[in-house]
């Protein structure tokens, strides 16, 4: 009987032939499957990932959530090929509704911190800080996701006229990115020392010191370590992450950047928000929208330009 591990491979295999990254439900799905191989189970079932759930460790109902959409999107698929698999529930984790965790905004100090303590990141011939720096400073000043900057290719580089090229988003789609002269420089400097050390190469522009492409899981446990040094995070045991400001807040803190200063300029924000949704890959503008709600400056400053056009009116 084949197990669920080779289902998964099977899963896996065709939800990355329409074009989905799935660099970190991956990781979780193959702890899941493993888990179940060897307790002997070879279907899904709500007892089989309760009892994961509970020999898995301690985490948020938050996290728990998002794990079991993973799991349940594989048992949906698996319930198709095997009678005895179960769909989980979606209410099988109490307070499940999704909620956005709350933004944190760095401040440029804190930004340069982290830049400087990944050009600090030990390595044997030097590209691990190199790739780290690189990687961290432009989602900084770009906005990209992790894994649209880690899935760069050489080809979708244009240092001469100043332009990355996102060949595939989270939602499908590609786009172009403007970059400034300071990131293509910062750019070019990293990929001399790439060369040097690797030699001319082909494929993913962010390269480990082995030649492989930087990967997500190597850039979240980087991401702890330069920040338990900056003191943005505390000290863990056992290689842990930790809890504190993540590598996707500074993607937010462009964007709310981005938007303070529109408003401090006296922009038309609803025609400015088309511009950086669009930069940003969201697929609708009310997903850039969320800035300002979550933001309370942000908030403030919507609010008081609205009373003026209010009292324009009125008058």
């Amino acid at each position: 009987m084949i197990s669920l591990s080779q289902r998964l491979d099977q899963y896996l295999a065709l939800r990355r032939s329409f074009g989905f990254d799935l660099a970190f439900p991956e990781r979780v799905l193959r702890k899941f499957t493993a888990f179940a191989d060897d307790r002997g189970d070879r279907h899904i079932t709500t007892d089989l990932f309760l009892t994961w759930k509970a020999a898995y460790g301690s985490a948020s109902n938050a996290t728990w959530a998002n794990r079991l959409s993973m799991v349940r999107g594989f048992s949906r698929w698996l319930a198709e090929h095997d009678a005895l698999t179960h769909v989980l529930p979606a209410e099988l984790i109490p307070g499940r509704k999704h909620t956005r965790p709350a933004p944190y905004i760095y401040t440029r100090e804190e930004i340069g911190s982290l830049v400087a303590a990944a050009a600090a990141l030990p390595s044997v011939y030097g590209l691990r800080s190199a790739v780290w720096q690189t990687v961290f400073g432009l989602i900084a000043v770009t906005g990209l996701r992790i894994n649209e900057a880690l899935n760069i290719d050489r080809k979708h580089v244009d240092l001469d006229r100043g332009f990355l090229q996102v060949e595939k988003s989270k939602n499908g789609t590609g786009r172009l990115i403007p970059i400034h002269e300071s990131t293509t420089e910062r750019l070019t400097s990293y990929a001399a020392v790439r060369d040097r050390i690797l030699g001319p190469t082909d494929g993913r522009f962010f390269l480990k010191e082995n030649g492989t492409p930087a990967g997500d899981c190597g850039a979240r446990y980087n991401f702890a370590e330069i920040s338990r040094v900056v003191g943005l995070r505390g000290p863990q045991l056992y290689q842990r992450h930790g809890t504190g400001p993540r590598i996707h807040d500074l993607r937010h803190t462009f964007a709310v950047r981005t938007i303070l200063g529109w408003f401090r300029e006296g922009r038309e924000i609803d025609r400015e928000m088309y511009k950086l949704s669009a930069y940003l890959g969201h697929v609708q503008p009310e997903y850039t929208y969320w800035y300002i709600e979550a933001v309370p400056e942000l908030m403030q400053l919507a609010a008081d330009r609205a009373e003026r056009r209010y009292r324009g009116y009125a008058s």
